[in-house]
C-alpha cells in the first residue's frame, strides 16, 4: 500500500483479466496503489470505482492522513465530498451496484472496507448495540464497527440474493491482516473528536500485531461461500492472498497465465477437496519494521535487520504456530538453505519495482 502509483501501465490486473472474460468490474472502498485521480481503479481494470483512492479514511470526514493525500474521497477517479459514515456509504454504493448489474452479464464486486481501520469512531445506534460488559470508549466504538461491519456485508450478500445472483456467485471474505493495538486518536489523521485509547485488536494465541511479520500480523481467517459449488468445511492449508487472482481468473476463464508469472497458484482444487496445495514458498516484507520473512512447508524463517546486522529466527509453525521457541541455533542449516530462498524471492522484487 503506498500513495505514489505502483502499477505500470500494462500490468495484468486480477479486474483488466476478468474485464477481458467481459465481466463487469467495480471498487468500492480503499484503494491505496496510487492516490493521485490519475492512478487511481478507473485506470488499471475497474469499470466503476468509489472511496478512498488512499487508505484508511475518517469513517465521518472521509479524509486521509494530512498530506497532499488529505482529500481522498472519489467516484470514479472524480474527488467529492459527502456526508454520512463511511461504512454505511460503501455498503450503499455496494448494493446499488449490484442491483443495477444486467441480469445477464457476470461480475467482480471487490469491497475493502475501511472497518476496523482507525480512526474508529461510530453511530451512537450501534454502540447501543454493544455488551456492557465491554468496557472504554475505544474497545466499545471498535465493537460497534464490528457489528456495523458484519451488517453491511449481511447487506451486500441480500443484495445478491435478492437478485437471483446467489446461486452463481463465489463470495470471499477475508482481511489484510492481524489486528492492530495502535492509538486510535492518531494525530497524522485531521482532527475529529477521535475516542483517545489503543485499539482493542487480539490475535490471541498468536504472536504479534498489524505489520509485523509473526503470525498475529499476517494470518488471518477467511470465509468463502458459494452454494451448490463447496461444501462446508474447515480448512487449514497456509494459502496467500495472491492465490486469488489464479483462483478467480480460472473459474472465469479469463486467462491461463501463460505469459504472466502468478505469484500464486490455483485454490480450486483445495477447496473442492481434489488435492492439497503444491507448498509454494510464501514470502512477506515489513519495512516499517526492517524485516522480511518466507515460509516453505512448516518451516518459517524471520529475518531482522538490527543495525548494520541482520538477526534471524525460525520457528516450526507445524508444531509451534505461536512461535514460541526459535530454533535458528539448533537448524543452522535449514536457516541457510531458507536465507537463500528469502534473498532468491526478494529479487524479483528489485525487478518489479524497475
Amino acid at each position: 500500500p503506498q500513495n505514489p502509483r505502483v502499477f505500470s501501465e500494462d500490468t495484468v490486473t486480477l479486474p483488466k483479466a476478468l474485464q477481458a472474460a467481459e465481466y463487469d468490474t467495480c471498487l468500492v472502498g480503499k484503494w491505496h496503489l496510487g492516490s493521485h485521480p490519475d492512478d487511481g481503479p478507473q485506470h488499471f481494470g475497474f469499470d466503476h470505482s468509489y472511496g478512498s483512492l488512499a487508505g484508511g479514511v475518517g469513517p465521518w470526514n472521509h479524509s486521509y492522513k494530512q498530506g497532499p493525500f488529505t482529500e481522498t474521497w472519489h467516484r470514479g477517479g472524480r474527488l467529492l465530498r459527502e456526508s454520512g459514515h463511511v461504512t454505511d456509504l460503501l455498503c450503499r454504493e455496494a448494493v446499488n451496484w449490484i442491483e443495477s448489474r444486467a441480469a445477464d452479464v457476470p461480475f467482480f464486486l471487490y469491497v475493502p472496507m475501511t472497518a476496523v481501520h482507525l480512526p474508529v469512531k461510530e453511530p451512537e445506534e450501534w454502540l447501543t448495540r454493544v455488551p456492557v460488559s465491554i468496557q472504554g470508549e475505544v474497545p466499545r466504538h471498535y465493537a460497534a464497527c464490528v457489528t456495523h461491519l458484519d451488517d453491511a456485508v449481511g447487506q451486500i450478500v441480500a443484495a445478491i440474493e435478492r437478485t437471483g445472483r446467489r446461486q452463481q456467485t463465489l463470495i470471499v471474505f477475508t482481511s489484510d491482516n492481524g489486528g492492530s493495538t495502535a492509538e486510535n486518536h492518531d494525530p497524522k489523521y485531521p482532527e475529529d473528536d477521535y475516542p483517545k485509547g489503543a485499539l482493542p485488536g487480539s490475535n490471541q494465541p498468536l504472536r504479534g500485531e498489524k505489520g509485523e511479520l509473526y503470525e498475529g500480523g499476517i494470518r488471518v481467517p477467511t470465509v468463502v461461500s458459494w452454494p451448490g459449488k463447496l461444501i462446508p468445511g474447515l480448512m487449514k492449508s497456509p494459502v496467500h492472498v495472491c492465490d486469488w487472482m489464479p483462483t478467480l481468473c480460472g473459474l472465469a476463464g479469463a486467462v491461463n497465465g501463460e505469459g504472466l508469472n502468478w505469484d500464486g497458484e490455483d485454490l480450486w482444487p483445495l477447496l473442492t477437496g481434489q488435492r492439497q496445495m503444491r507448498g509454494k514458498a510464501m514470502y512477506w516484507t515489513a519495512p516499517e519494521f526492517r524485516s522480511r520473512a518466507v515460509r516453505q512447508g512448516d518451516w518459517k524463517l524471520l529475518e531482522k535487520r538490527n543495525g548494520a546486522e541482520m538477526d534471524y529466527q525460525l520457528f516450526d509453525l507445524g508444531k509451534d504456530p505461536e512461535e514460541r521457541t526459535d530454533l535458528a541455533s539448533s537448524e543452522v542449516e535449514r536457516v541457510r538453505v531458507l536465507r537463500d530462498l528469502l534473498e532468491q524471492i526478494s529479487r524479483g522484487d528489485v525487478r518489479k519495482a524497475e
